[in-house]
């Protein structure tokens, strides 16, 4: 493999739980790919093991060819990780808390352009902690993306938006890789990976049951009727 995101082999045990049992993929630069599965698949550790916040049990994962484990601090600001939950300061306003993240960032995105393209300037005088599940959601993924980053991992990013704002992250996401990122989203959206996705990971019991370009995985099918098939009728 010599994707910008590498698994190959990859095992991951809790102790008598095995999360991750030989899962491989990868994913290039300029592409969006969509990691799916019910819970418990093992994608969220997956891509944890990919973010360099869990180390795996063997096996190997590379991003931009670097062991995330042992990633330099220069590596790291190439990577944009927004998180499903948590992540944020809580104290803090958001305007504040991004132009704060940008002064870190080699190359920053304007933040001020950043916040009104997610509709952050409406709700810029609340703090973190008293925002709704939407619209901490809109803050982390502005934070996933203020430095720029040539990979980014985005978990469950629309969860808790409208229609409109889901809209808008997609629109988001797609000009992410067509600037050259790669984008790994972990979603239970069959909409959202129909929308977004060139590259599309099932897994199921902690192994990779499919692995490919979106209309090679649906082989003439809906993507929801692919995966009912392969992850025995689960979807959460």
């Amino acid at each position: 493999m010599s994707g910008a995101v590498d698994v190959q082999d990859l095992r991951r045990v809790f102790g008598s739980v095995v999360a991750v049992d030989g899962a491989s993929w990868s994913a290039d630069p300029g592409t969006v790919t969509a990691v799916l599965g019910p819970n418990g698949a093992g994608k969220t550790t997956t891509v944890e093991c990919l973010e360099g916040l869990v180390r795996p049990t063997s096996g190997r994962v590379r991003v931009l060819g670097v062991d995330p484990w042992r990633s330099p601090a220069e590596h790291r600001a190439r990577v944009g990780v927004m998180l499903q939950d948590g992540g944020l300061a809580t104290t803090v306003r958001p305007l504040p808390l991004l132009h704060h993240l940008a002064s870190l960032q080699a190359a920053p995105r304007d933040v001020d352009a950043l916040a009104r393209r997610l509709g952050i300037d409406g709700f810029a005088r609340t703090t973190v902690r008293r925002m709704s599940g939407g619209q901490r959601q809109r803050v982390a993924l502005a934070a996933a993306l203020v430095g720029s980053p040539d990979v980014l991992f985005l978990d469950e990013p629309t969860a808790g938006l409208d229609p409109h704002a889901r809209r808008e992250v997609w629109d988001v996401v797609r000009e992410e890789s067509e600037r050259g990122a790669c984008v790994v989203v972990t979603t239970h959206s069959f909409e959202e990976a129909d929308r977004v996705a060139g590259r599309v990971v099932i897994m199921a019991a902690g192994r990779v049951v499919a692995d490919g370009g979106l209309d090679e995985v649906r082989g003439g099918r809906s993507l929801e009727d692919v995966y009912f098939s392969l992850t025995g009728g689960a979807h959460r």
